[in-house]
């Protein structure tokens, strides 16, 4: 895995309401000063705020944004439409997919992507990780910023949804699948960013980008 950050030297993964958020600065949006193309992919269970939070960070840096959701095929739609959890074999296809898609963007001259993707296993989002091997044009890194929410948070923010086919049910098959990323997964790999998203959504955002920022500085 291609990395231009050292996250061992840095505070605890997790970044929350405690952080100094207030001194974070708007980012130019120009990333060609870095020699590495970044796909971030924004993960989470249904109701952390992955698109508000991946197109704030997108329109930050001019980034190609990724909506996970669109590329779902109608069966699985249906399938949690009606309340029936998604499986493994759902899922694969469209990891590869949303891979291939991000990868797609570099190809037509993207300086970075942004996804969203719930990613919810450790095996779903090694499927992605294998992005720098299918690029033989781009020096790829991958990183994963992993909004942690509890389920209060979740249920609420998917009740204030409208017309949206996640229903309540899905957010608790969810949080039974999650494989939140631990610190073997963390210290070994370096590229999982936890952004607590339990305050407001402008301060999740500036959470959000002042990670993004430290693996960029």
């Amino acid at each position: 895995m291609l990395q231009t950050y050292d996250q061992s030297h840095q505070p605890p993964l997790l970044y929350g309401p405690s952080s100094a958020i207030s001194s974070t600065k708007r980012p130019i949006g120009n990333m060609t000063t870095y020699n590495h193309h970044h796909i971030w992919i924004v993960t989470g269970p249904a109701g952390c705020g992955k698109s508000t939070v991946a197109k704030y960070l997108a329109d930050q840096y001019a980034l190609k944004y990724i909506e996970g959701d669109d590329f779902h095929p109608q069966a699985n739609i249906e399938k949690m439409a009606a309340g029936i959890p998604l499986n493994d074999a759902d899922r694969w296809d469209w990891l590869i997919l949303l891979r291939d898609q991000a990868l797609a963007s570099l190809d037509q001259g993207a300086r970075g992507v942004v996804v969203t993707c719930s990613a919810l296993k450790k095996k779903y989002r090694d499927v992605i990780r294998l992005a720098p091997l299918y690029d033989q044009e781009h020096e790829v890194a991958v990183h994963f910023i992993y909004l942690r929410a509890n389920k209060e948070t979740l249920l609420a923010r998917v009740k204030a949804r409208q017309g949206h086919y996640m229903k309540d049910s899905m957010v608790i098959s969810q949080l039974n699948s999650l494989e939140e990323p631990d610190a073997k997964e963390r210290d070994r790999l370096k590229d999982v960013l936890c952004v607590d998203v339990t305050g407001s959504m402008a301060e999740v955002q500036k959470l959000a980008l002042s990670v993004v920022s430290k693996v960029l500085a």
